[in-house]
């Protein structure tokens, strides 16, 4: 945490929350708060796991759902995230299925005085038969409870349009960002500023988007170790693309 407050970072998003131990990463949830506030660091989202309850009861999904809402409430996060679907959960019936429980758990959560956030990958933009999930998700929940955290190198792996038209089926609803850059061989992760994504021409939609937070991420294929990828796309994005968020 020091170590990337040092590299300019002031903002971070956890993932994982024990509900019944309240702790994040094996620390009690106001432990790790002081960790964060001891290296001048917020946490404005969570990613929580809510697929562990996919298939559970309506009681036991809402009973995390609490629990979850109490861990943010600790960090003073604004968000909560669904982050993650599963393989076999991916087929088009199972998207419908999840649409109603993003409804149930984004009313609650703003009752809650936070906002809930849908994280994509790759697997949403895949067409089944003229539909995809994601359009399944635009067009099934309700956009007071349930926003949208695009992950831009997925959208830029995989859906067959732009950005800007994906911003513009939902202007003003996608709230977060994860940014983070495509190799331009094999497609993989990399740092940002060694890909193929132009952010000079993503992040000027950032209003236009409603975009309220970002987060610089990798998750893999660090060019030597994790530490010195996350110094490379800091300082690449102090550089080049910060001046461009309005």
């Amino acid at each position: 945490m020091q170590t990337i407050a040092g590299y300019g970072f002031q903002d971070t998003e956890t993932y994982g929350y024990d509900g019944a131990s309240q702790q994040f990463y094996g620390m009690p949830a106001a432990d790790f708060q002081k960790l964060l506030e001891d290296n001048s660091l917020l946490s404005t989202s969570g990613h929580y796991d809510f697929i562990k309850f996919f298939n559970s009861s309506t009681e036991e999904l809402l009973r995390y759902t609490d629990q979850s809402i109490e861990g943010a409430h600790k960090l003073g996060q604004k968000y909560i995230t669904w982050p993650w679907l599963d393989p076999e959960n991916r087929s088009i019936e199972k998207f419908k299925i999840l649409t109603d429980k993003l409804n149930l758990i984004g009313e609650r959560v703003q009752k809650a005085g936070l906002g809930l956030a849908y994280h994509n990958h790759d697997f949403e933009f895949i067409d089944h038969n003229g539909e995809t999930g994601y359009d399944i998700i635009l067009e099934n929940t309700d956009s007071e409870y349930v926003k949208l955290q695009i992950d831009l190198y997925w959208a830029a792996h995989t859906y067959p349009g732009t950005v800007h038209e994906l911003f513009q089926k939902a202007p003003g609803r996608f709230v977060m960002w994860h940014i983070k850059d495509m190799d331009k061989i094999s497609r993989d992760y990399t740092e940002l500023g060694n890909g193929s994504i132009d952010y000079s021409q993503i992040l000027p939609d950032a209003e236009f988007a409603g975009m309220e937070y970002y987060y610089i991420e990798q998750g893999g294929n660090f060019t030597l170790n994790p530490m010195q990828s996350v110094k490379e796309s800091a300082g690449f994005f102090q550089k080049n693309l910060a001046n461009l968020l309005p």
